[in-house]
């Protein structure tokens, strides 16, 4: 971290003074050597400045001319033969010269598969992911598709670690297990955004605000945020037991589902910021420093959109939720990164005055033990005595209310949620009493939003319609019609499920099947008008008996991982956050640089 610090300030001063360490006199035209005295008149005069030994700078200088002169190499190499220059970010484990650049020349047409492979095989990894700019590649496109360019640097993540010969097997059969958690995570939240409650059983999740009322989401965008925080509550769950590689292929597959969202939902909710900080800590956990730009993009992501959910200062926060110490362990965080990376840059101004801010704030949320045991003993949990601590500033008795009060607050939450249910199950019943199916009573109440006057309506109306469309089918099924349709070389079945479609219309049918080459998919059919009947006895399973237990496994499987407790993202020991807050100190307390 210190020598990246050190490069930052010695290319700001070079830019500066226009200096080009990859041409004469501070590199030789024949082989490329550095220029000796012209780069060591150089490392004296900035050592001062950096109060840094002089061999320490005449270091840091010459990695920063080789890395220039490697630079204009990979150029000149891509104008001449396509092949780019790529630098990649390697597990700490795999690195076998910290300080050294690790690069991979390729052309950029090439699938990435290829260039997955050939990485494998060079550092010996059997299972990784690349990562470009906070995104991860796919590996059935080509580099060049998907934003690669001749010296981007891609981050190479390794899903399990197969270096153990011995136990190859069993790190395979983990491996897999790795693989298969994005997909199994992704498809249970999507089982889970599909549900909207109309069944009396089955668990479903719905979006509320921070009070727990039911946001009223467009059907989508609904669907896209359940699985964007169903991934980041994965994320999170893997974060807790240190698996950070794991993690962040979690929190950037529903970074990706939150872009589908619209601006004013992210706006209005603060699980987007949090998942920025989430990506970053994962960076920094990594020691993915060189990550430097996203991660700079994603912390003015998160703190823009704190300001716009919490508001200035605050205020939108302090009106909700009644005080604003809870959320404080968000911005420690959000600044402490901030500072990290000021740090990076070379800007120790910049990270000494964010740091500042994070000894503030933690100062302030740093809990007195015997407090948190004189809560616990009072049969709070350890989480509760946390949150409602640092909600109340440190002062005992009014925590101790503060979780009492919430408590009762979620309590009578439950018990209306329970009622509503109850009273559900009532209204169901009545409309199968009438001689609707359950299944189709549990949807049109869904639809009538629990009115039952309407939802008796709603049935009716399907009713209705599906009996016209009966009757219309009969007539759209004759005999002549589907002969027509066989005459010109359509199949039997096709043909009458054209008709169906088309009301009867021969000319509209023929069409239709025209345009589908005489083979109609699965969602067309699908539109084929209902069967009239609504008696419980008439309904088709929508799954089969397998498949329905294979969702609920993956159902339950992903529910495991969504915190029981609302607020158990804002629950942070800050154990960590004050590690990095001593690394910080030490760094910056190791001399005062001047400016040039």
């Amino acid at each position: 971290m210190a020598e990246q610090n050190t490069e930052a300030k010695l290319k700001s001063w070079l830019k500066q003074e226009k200096i080009q360490l990859w041409n004469p006199p501070y590199t030789e035209d024949e082989d490329n050597g550095p220029g000796q005295q012209h780069m060591q008149g150089l490392a004296e005069r900035y050592a001062p400045l950096l109060a840094l030994p002089v061999a320490q700078v005449s270091g840091a200088l010459e990695a920063i001319r080789l890395q220039a002169v490697n630079r204009g190499k990979g150029n000149k190499t891509f104008r001449e033969t396509n092949v780019a220059t790529l630098e990649l970010l390697l597990p700490r484990d795999c690195k076998k010269d910290p300080k050294s650049k690790n690069l991979l020349e390729t052309r950029l047409d090439v699938g990435v598969q290829e260039v997955v492979d050939r990485i494998g095989e060079q550092y010996g990894l059997k299972y990784i992911k690349l990562i470009l700019n906070g995104r991860t590649l796919s590996v059935d496109q080509r580099l060049d598709e998907q934003g690669v360019k001749n010296h981007s640097k891609m981050m190479v993540l390794k899903v399990s670690d197969t270096e153990l010969k011995q136990q190859l097997s069993e790190e395979e059969e983990k491996t897999k297990n790795q693989n298969e958690s994005i997909q199994r995570t992704q498809k249970g939240f999507q089982i889970l955004s599909e549900r909207d409650g109309s069944e009396d059983t089955s668990p479903f999740l719905e979006i509320a605000d921070q009070r727990g009322n039911p946001l009223k989401i467009p059907h989508e965008e609904k669907k896209a945020l359940i699985l964007a925080m169903g991934l980041h509550e994965k994320g999170r769950s893997l974060m807790k037991k240190k698996q950070f590689d794991n993690a962040l292929c979690h929190l950037l597959q529903a970074d990706q589902q939150f872009s589908k969202c619209g601006s004013a939902l992210l706006s209005s909710v603060d699980n987007f910021a949090v998942l920025q900080l989430d990506i970053v800590w994962c960076y920094r956990a990594l020691e993915a420093l060189s990550c430097l730009e996203d991660g700079k993009l994603r912390l003015q992501r998160a703190e823009d959109c704190f300001l716009q959910c919490y508001g200035e200062q605050q205020q939108r926060l302090l009106m909700i939720k009644g005080n604003t110490g809870r959320e404080e362990v968000l911005f420690l965080r959000l600044y402490l990164l901030q500072s990290l990376l000021s740090y990076l840059e070379g800007n120790d101004a910049q990270a000494r005055h964010q740091l500042s801010k994070v000894e503030s704030l933690y100062s302030r949320l740093c809990l007195d033990s015997e407090k948190m045991s004189q809560l616990m003993v009072l049969g709070f949990t350890e989480r509760e005595a946390r949150l409602g601590l640092r909600a109340c500033q440190g002062d005992l008795e009014e925590a101790a209310i503060h979780i009492s009060n919430q408590r009762q607050e979620r309590e009578e939450l439950k018990q209306r949620e329970r009622q509503k249910r109850s009273r559900r199950m009532e209204v169901i019943s009545t409309l199968t009493e009438l001689g609707f199916s359950r299944r189709d009573a549990a949807r049109a109440l869904q639809l009538a939003d629990g009115d039952v006057d309407k939802a008796y309506a709603i049935l009716l109306d399907s009713s209705q319609a599906a009996q016209a469309t009966n009757n219309n089918t009969e007539g759209a099924l004759s005999p002549e019609k589907v002969d027509q349709l066989l005459y010109l070389g359509f199949e039997r079945d096709v043909s009458e499920a054209a008709l169906r479609l088309t009301a009867g219309d021969v000319q509209s049918a023929t069409q239709l099947l025209l345009d589908n080459q005489g083979v109609l998919s699965a969602e067309l059919l699908s539109e084929s008008p209902p069967s009239t009947s609504s008696s419980p006895s008439s309904e088709e399973p929508s799954t089969s008996s397998s498949t329905s237990t294979e969702d609920n496994e993956l159902v339950n499987e992903v529910l495991e991982d969504i915190s029981r407790h609302e607020e158990d993202y804002l629950d942070l020991t800050l154990e960590e956050e004050s590690q990095l807050i001593q690394t910080m100190k030490m760094y910056l307390s190791r001399g005062h640089t001047r400016t040039v």
